[in-house]
C-alpha cells in the first residue's frame, strides 16, 4: 500500500505517516521530531533544529527533499557570510561592459535596465523564494551558528514573509513558501528574533535501541553481535567528557570500516587502531587510547552478559 498523501501537496497527512515516510528513506525519527516536522509542513513554518554535530539535523532536510520530490537548496553558513553570498548581488562587471558597448540612445534605455533581473545574480535565499519556481524547494540554512550574528537580521524577512526586499529592484516574494530547515550546532546562541519565527526542536543523540535500528538500516551487512557491540561502545563513549562526541555518521563509518577489516566482534586492539574513525581530535584520541577504551569495551561486554 502506498503512503498516504495530503491532497494536491504530497505532504504527510499525519504524524504517523511522517514517521513511516521518513523511515522509508532510512531516516528513523522519534515521535517528537516527527511531530515538529509534520507541523512545520502543515503550518508552513520554518523548522529550527539545534543539537550536537552528527545527530542528523542536516540529513532531515535531504530526506524531506527526497520524500517530497522537491529540489534542495543549501546555504552553508560560515564566518563573514553576507547578503551578497546568501541572497543576491548585482553583476557589476556585466553592467559596466554593457554600458561601454552601448551607444547613443541605447545608453538611455540601458540605464533604465541596469537594475533589472538580467543583471541580478541569485544566491540560495533568493533562489528559494523565486516566484518562477514551479515547485517550492526545501531550503536548508545549515550551521547558522557559524555565521556572524548580524547575518541573522538578513534572515528575518525571509523567515516571516518568505520574501526579500531589494532596494534597487523591489520586493521578491515566493508564490509558494519554501520548506525551510535551519540547523545550529550551538557554538553560540541564535537570536530570539530568529527562533520566534520558527518551530524549534533539540535533536539529541539517539538511544541505543534507535541507534542500533539506524545502523541496521544503513549498514545491513553488519553482523548482529558486531552491531550491538559497536552501538554499546559508542553509547559509552558519549558519556565521556570529550571535545567532540561521535555522531551517528561516525557510528556508521566505523561499522563500515570494521566490516572491511573482517571484524566479527570488537577487541581492544582493533578499537585502539580505529579510534580515528570515531574521534576527530587528537586530544580525544589520546584520552581514549589504551586502558580507557579497553575499560569501555569491558563495560559493553558486561552489559551484554547482563551484569
Amino acid at each position: 500500500m502506498s503512503p498516504a498523501l495530503s491532497p494536491d501537496t504530497g505532504l504527510p497527512v499525519s504524524i504517523d505517516d511522517t514517521i513511516v515516510r521518513l523511515a522509508g528513506l532510512d531516516y528513523l525519527a522519534d515521535r517528537q521530531l516527527a511531530t515538529c516536522v509534520y507541523l512545520a509542513l502543515k503550518l508552513q513554518r520554518p523548522l529550527f533544529l539545534e543539537g550536537e554535530p552528527g545527530t542528523g539535523k542536516t540529513e532531515i532536510a535531504r530526506t524531506l527533499a527526497a520524500m517530497l520530490g522537491r529540489p534542495l537548496i543549501r546555504l552553508q553558513c560560515y564566518e563573514g557570510l553576507d547578503l551578497a553570498g546568501a541572497a543576491y548581488e548585482w553583476n557589476y562587471g556585466r553592467q559596466m561592459m554593457e554600458i561601454r558597448l552601448a551607444e547613443g540612445a541605447q545608453r538611455e534605455t540601458l540605464a533604465a535596465e541596469l537594475f533589472s533581473e538580467r543583471f541580478l545574480t541569485k544566491r540560495a535565499l533568493l533562489q528559494a523564494i523565486d516566484p518562477a519556481n514551479e515547485v517550492a524547494p526545501v531550503l536548508l540554512i545549515d550551521e547558522l551558528d557559524r555565521a556572524d550574528e548580524p547575518f541573522e537580521a538578513f534572515l528575518l524577512e525571509v523567515l516571516s514573509d518568505f520574501q526579500i526586499t531589494i532596494p534597487e529592484f523591489g520586493t521578491v516574494k515566493a508564490k509558494q513558501p519554501p520548506i525551510v530547515i535551519l540547523t545550529s550546532n550551538r557554538t553560540r546562541e541564535i537570536h530570539d528574533a530568529v527562533k520566534r519565527r520558527c518551530l524549534y526542536h533539540w535533536v539529541d543523540f539517539p538511544d541505543a535501541e534507535r541507534e542500533l535500528a539506524i545502523l541496521q538500516r544503513r549498514v545491513p551487512g553488519a553482523g548482529a553481535e558486531l552491531a550491538r557491540q559497536i552501538v554499546g561502545f559508542v553509547q559509552q563513549l558519549r558519556s565521556v567528557e570529550l571535545y567532540k562526541l561521535p555522531g551517528i555518521a561516525e557510528t556508521i563509518e566505523w561499522t563500515r570500516a570494521l566490516m572491511e577489516l573482517d571484524a566479527v566482534v570488537l577487541d581492544p586492539v582493533l578499537v585502539q587502531h580505529t579510534l580515528g574513525l570515531l574521534l576527530k581530535y587528537q586530544d580525544d584520541i589520546v584520552k581514549m587510547q589504551g586502558s580507557e577504551s579497553a575499560r569501555l569495551l569491558e563495560q559493553v561486554r558486561q552489559e551484554a552478559r547482563g551484569g
